[in-house]
């Protein structure tokens, strides 16, 4: 609710200045498109402190932030080479259906589809009559994710994401931010001004006293949330009822082996691990609920089951899954961990903080008004309650039952707009999709199946193919993925000719 002395400063107020406040890469990721979109009409500064560290552990992405930078013109090699990128075709879901069960969720499209029915009602066709191999079979990202394999094609493009060293990434958009005109001022926060009467901000003060005004605030203060919960007092919906896990352990080890084209997620009697091969170290962690494993005990797990040396020593994070209310009110728009939080597994923070800059770019007000405000927070709502719903799936769709923290998974009440996605799929083989949404039906068959749910009909298109078409059409589309990935270099190959980074990079060179 908004009252009228809001309405009136809201009309009266042009955006010229915009002060980000926190670093990482939410504070810099915004830094970088607002400085190279509007650089030359704002004014942008964004407040950070040495001594206030960040969470850095978003290494993993998802496809979309290719977009981002080809949004901003940013060059893919140099940015990989400057973050110690790697290639990710998908995730690898060990032990989640079950113990000793994997599956991949990759990033690809599988099979071709008809206009009427998606490949996955001709496949269960084909399997009902032998003719069909896995589902795995008919996709190239899938299959190139399995054996360790990746290339830019001329005539295939293969959808993928990236690892990266996100600390090297925030350097990265920092430099470029800073060339576009933004000013970044080292300082902690100690006080948030506000008007009166209208509730806006009007000013960050800094610990050494420096006063930095300005008309639109972005929080990128990560979880404590300064402006949008400190200052503005914008209340939080919990979703730990679906989503138990609170708490996280990283720590960071040199590499064993080549990296390998997709982060492994690995399930554990209370939560799960990941593992993220960049070009020079791997990133490791434990995600857990600490409502069914001790913090010490996690971290035992974790450090029993990394691979090589330790770099960095373990640190913890503590989180609450749930979103604000309003991800903008007022003047201040929440970003990153301060407007959301889901958790790791999808890795879809940074795509999350990749959305919220999108919406505001494009609904960048010349004077804020309710209405922009109003449609922005509709519209962050909407994605933040896809993403959970499918994160949520991965819990809820398996067959452990093995300690209380799954059988509690298994046996809680799900949101509606999820069971009505998974009664869809079980009873009809059909993926209900809303445009725009962030998982496409691929995502969502792929970890369905894997995770158990099979589809108890097909669509009746399926049954107007002779047997023998069906089998050379899904004969066609498995020797098509065959054949491209048999074309391909291996994952580390490809890195050292095209993004070569670190101490590889003077070896790729003098080869060269």
């Amino acid at each position: 609710m908004h009252n009228d002395a809001d309405t009136h400063a809201a009309a009266v107020r042009p955006v010229k200045r915009v002060v980000i406040a926190g670093g990482g890469t939410a504070g810099w990721m915004a830094a970088a498109a607002v400085s190279k979109i509007l650089g030359g009409t704002l004014e942008i500064s964004l407040i950070e402190s040495e001594e206030i560290g960040t969470v850095g552990v978003g290494e993993a992405t998802i496809p979309t932030l290719s977009t981002f930078h080809r949004l901003l013109d940013i060059d893919e090699r140099e940015f990989m080479a400057a973050t110690r990128g790697t290639i990710k075709l998908g995730i690898s879901f060990e032990n989640w259906r079950t113990q000793q069960h994997r599956y991949i969720h990759s990033f690809g499209t599988t099979g071709r589809d008809h206009w009427s029915a998606g490949f996955q009602h001709f496949w269960r066709r084909g399997r009902e009559l032998g003719l069909a191999g896995g589902y795995d079979d008919y996709c190239v990202e899938l299959q190139a994710a399995l054996q360790g394999k990746f290339a830019h094609l001329k005539n295939y493009r293969m959808n993928y994401a990236y690892h990266l060293d996100a600390s090297l990434y925030a350097k990265y958009l920092r430099a470029m931010s800073e060339r576009n005109g933004c000013r970044r001022i080292e300082g902690k926060i100690v006080e948030v001004l506000t008007d009166a009467d209208s509730g806006y901000i009007t000013a960050l003060r800094l610990e050494r006293g420096e006063v930095i005004e300005g008309d639109l605030f972005i929080d990128c203060t990560g979880f404590r949330a300064l402006l949008i919960d400190k200052t503005m007092g914008v209340g939080f919906e919990d979703w730990s009822h679906w989503l138990l896990n609170d708490s996280a352990i990283a720590v960071q080890t040199t590499s064993v082996c080549d990296p390998v084209p997709y982060t492994r997620a690995i399930a554990e009697p209370w939560g799960w691990q990941w593992r993220i091969a960049l070009q020079h170290r791997v990133g490791n962690g434990i995600v857990y609920s600490s409502r069914h494993v001790g913090d010490e005990e996690a971290r035992q797990r974790l450090m029993e089951t990394v691979d090589g040396e330790v770099l960095k020593n373990p640190w913890p994070v503590r989180f609450r899954p749930g979103r604000r209310l309003q991800c903008w009110n007022r003047n201040c728009v929440a970003l990153g961990l301060a407007g959301s939080f889901i958790e790791p597994l999808e890795s879809t923070t940074i795509h999350l903080i990749q959305r919220g800059i999108t919406h505001l770019m494009r609904s960048f007000p010349q004077v804020i008004g309710q209405a922009g405000i109003d449609e922005y927070n509709t519209q962050m709502a909407d994605e933040l309650q896809h993403v959970r719903d499918f994160v949520v799936l991965h819990y809820y769709a398996t067959e452990r039952r093995d300690t209380p923290y799954w059988e509690y998974l298994a046996n809680m009440e799900l949101p509606q707009t999820l069971r009505r996605r998974i009664e869809l799929f079980r009873e009809t083989g059909t993926v209900f999709h809303v445009p725009g949404e962030l998982f496409a039906e691929n995502s969502w068959i792929q970890v369905m199946m894997g995770q158990g749910i099979t589809p108890k009909a097909h669509h009746p298109t399926a049954d107007t193919m002779s047997e023998t078409d069906l089998r050379r059409f899904l004969d066609d589309i498995r020797t098509h993925v065959e054949t491209t990935v048999r074309m391909l270099p291996s994952h580390q190959a490809y890195l050292d000719q095209y993004c070569p980074s670190g101490p590889r990079a003077a070896v790729s060179t003098s080869v060269a």
